[in-house]
């Protein structure tokens, strides 16, 4: 899954125990009619990704949902989600090389597409 918006906060990297966890958050705010704050964190390697994003830039981030069971010491389940980025990719970026690029014309399907002329194929047997 992918969502698009523009970043309102970049987060530090935190390290958690001693096996080195590590997680950075980013907020996207998404740009419809509502506009939504969505947290999505990166996790262990993928929060180098983020390093070369700020505030304000338009981003187009990969996202996978995970979801958590978890039994407190009274005996009652919760449930938690949270969303978890693995791409980011900076929208500017990628309408500015695609804007650079010259455009593709339509090829009509009744127009023979290879360079042969008419006299080459008129063997046919009837």
């Amino acid at each position: 899954m992918e969502i698009q918006g523009k970043i309102k906060l970049v987060g530090q990297t935190q390290t958690f125990g001693s096996n080195g966890f590590r997680k950075r958050e980013v907020v996207l705010t998404t740009e419809e009619q509502y506009p939504q704050s969505i947290l999505v964190e990166f996790v262990q390697d993928k929060c180098d990704l983020l390093n070369s994003y700020q505030v304000g830039q338009q981003v187009k981030i990969s996202i996978n949902l995970r979801g958590r069971e978890w039994v407190n010491p009274q005996g009652e389940t919760k449930y938690f989600n949270s969303i978890q980025g693995w791409r980011i990719e900076n929208m500017a970026a990628a309408q500015a090389s695609s804007a650079g690029m010259p455009p593709v014309a339509p090829v009509d399907a009744f127009e023979p597409t290879s360079n042969f002329k008419e006299e080459d194929h008129d063997d046919l047997p009837f």
